[in-house]
């Protein structure tokens, strides 16, 4: 019993640790109905939609490939706009403006388990900045010289749309998300609010159902997952660019 306590506690540290700056994140608990039919409802009402300045953001209107170059070898990544058209529009707009060419994975955790890879913070450009103090910084928008932040976006299974800006424990979402954190997720970093994602992304290592509907994933590791995990603190994007599905990006 004191074996599984230390582990489940070195689980939620681990899961603090995804915060962009060091914020504490919302700690994934089961949730459960009040009505256990709704669980098997093909339709979940959509609780939030985007704010009008949030609608402005890119969107993914359809599927992208990206592929990305670690120590010379590709990293293939499946970036679903249709179940996430803002955060993979974001993620898309992002690579095409070469933000994350030559950044580095400034988190990198395995210990006591296999948990993620992270990386994104522009600030990982200056090679003066030591690793062990990026995760706080993200994409300044060039035309608004402010940092662009996009609404937490995750999807109901069998919803027609995404809520927006709400954990599912916040808005009594009770059925699984339709993009869930299996092994080779890629999903959003964020820091406490829920909107405060911007450019910091993570590579699930794992199987990691306990972020389901508290983080945005929006896309799948579809090639080089080997290459992932042999990923060290440190290491750089030598390269990214998107190889399919450009067209279906809309700024």
């Amino acid at each position: 019993m004191q074996i599984k306590i230390q582990r489940w506690f070195s689980i939620l540290l681990i899961v603090v640790g995804l915060a962009i700056g060091g914020c504490s994140t919302q700690e994934a608990t089961p949730l459960k109905s009040s009505n256990p039919k709704a669980a098997e409802t093909a339709s979940v009402p959509v609780a939030e939609s985007p704010s009008p300045q949030q609608g402005n953001l890119p969107r993914l209107e359809g599927k992208a490939t990206v592929v990305l170059k670690v120590k010379g070898s590709p990293i293939t990544l499946e970036i679903d706009g249709t179940n996430a058209p803002i955060t993979a529009g974001n993620f898309v707009d992002l690579v095409q403006r070469g933000i994350y060419n030559g950044l580095v994975f400034h988190r990198v955790v395995r210990d006591p388990e296999p948990f993620v890879v992270q990386g994104g913070d522009p600030q990982g450009k200056n090679p003066s900045i030591p690793v062990e103090q990026l995760g706080t910084g993200g994409f300044i928008d060039p035309q608004t010289k402010q940092e662009r932040y996009i609404p937490l976006e995750i999807k109901p299974k069998g919803a027609q749309a995404p809520i927006y800006s709400q954990t599912f424990e916040k808005a009594r979402i009770s059925v699984p998300p339709q993009l869930k954190h299996t092994r080779g997720a890629v999903a959003m970093a964020r820091s406490t609010p829920p909107d405060s994602a911007s450019s910091q992304f993570y590579i699930a290592l794992a199987e990691l159902p306990f972020l389901d509907g508290n983080y945005a994933v929006f896309g799948y590791v579809t090639n080089g997952m080997e290459v992932v995990d042999k990923i060290q603190q440190g290491d750089r994007i030598e390269s990214i660019e998107v190889t399919k599905g450009i067209e279906n990006l809309k700024k």
